[in-house]
């Protein structure tokens, strides 16, 4: 029988209490080293790991360059987390958040620093004119599903997949909660893509780049080792348009930048030009 936790009257951080990631979570902000970050001979320089937030940057990134857009071409560097890079001053200077993604603009004279992936997928769709519609409803229509992944996707990373994957010790209540939460979300992409071919729409969008790393992912049984826990049969709308996704040359490529785990086939911890896939 679980044991009843009584809260305190003030909480003190347990540096001890925290699951897998227990050695890089701490309750305070700012750099912990100081690292000045590398930037290579491209505009965009991308600080990075391919997480699912992380690979929504690279897989944008390849998609521009798919179009035909040179300005698109980027230089991206590896962060890794489990080792606290993203605590060095360099990379606070970037994004004070300390999460990865980050992305520095060196195209101007004075560079842009973008942080939190949502919004660097908005930067650069704006920038280049590109997976986002000009006009009014249809660009309102992708910025919903945008914000929708940004408010919901925490719920399935930090809430379900904490529990139900990294937790030291595994809970009914809060994989239960977290769970129902989890196929709610599911059900609501399922829904929307009974009746459309891509999340806002009829044309692939920063939408789509946003919420595929995540849903997609969970329902190819990529994410937690969690598809048949979740009964990802019943969301057959939304597992053809994850396979869909997957078959496109920039994802495929966008997927491999930043990692170092799993296939080595599929490894490439950095990525500074198109030679580097081969």
């Amino acid at each position: 029988m679980n044991m009843q936790y009584t809260p305190p009257q003030v909480w003190t951080w347990d540096s001890d209490n925290g699951g897998e990631f227990a050695s890089i979570n701490r309750p305070t902000a700012g750099a912990t080293h100081e690292t000045t970050l590398p930037e290579g001979e491209h505009p965009l320089q991308l600080y990075s790991l391919a997480t699912p937030n992380g690979v929504k940057v690279t897989i944008m990134l390849e998609e521009l360059l798919q179009l035909g857009i040179s300005g698109a071409e980027y230089d991206a560097w590896l962060i890794r987390i489990g080792e606290g890079q993203q605590f060095s001053s360099g990379f606070v200077e970037i994004n004070p958040n300390s999460k990865i993604p980050a992305l520095l603009d060196k195209s101007s004279d004075q560079p842009v620093r973008v942080f939190e992936s949502g919004s660097i997928l908005l930067y650069l769709a704006e920038k280049f004119s590109a997976f986002i519609p000009q006009q009014s409803a249809a660009r309102t229509e992708v910025l919903n599903w945008l914000f929708w992944q940004m408010g919901s996707a925490p719920y399935v990373g930090g809430g379900f997949g904490h529990f139900y994957n990294y937790a030291p010790e595994k809970f009914e209540y809060p994989i239960n909660r977290f769970t129902m939460e989890t196929k709610r979300q599911l059900d609501v992409l399922e829904r929307q893509l009974a009746s459309h071919p891509y999340i806002a729409g009829n044309e692939y969008t920063i939408a789509d780049i946003a919420i595929w790393p995540w849903y997609g992912a969970l329902v190819r049984n990529e994410l937690y080792n969690a598809a048949e826990f979740l009964s990802v049969s019943d969301y057959p709308h939304l597992r053809d348009w994850a396979e869909r996704i997957a078959q496109r040359p920039a994802v495929i490529r966008g997927r491999r930048v930043n990692r170092v785990w799993g296939d080595e086939a599929l490894q490439l911890p950095e990525r500074h030009s198109a030679e580097d896939f081969a």
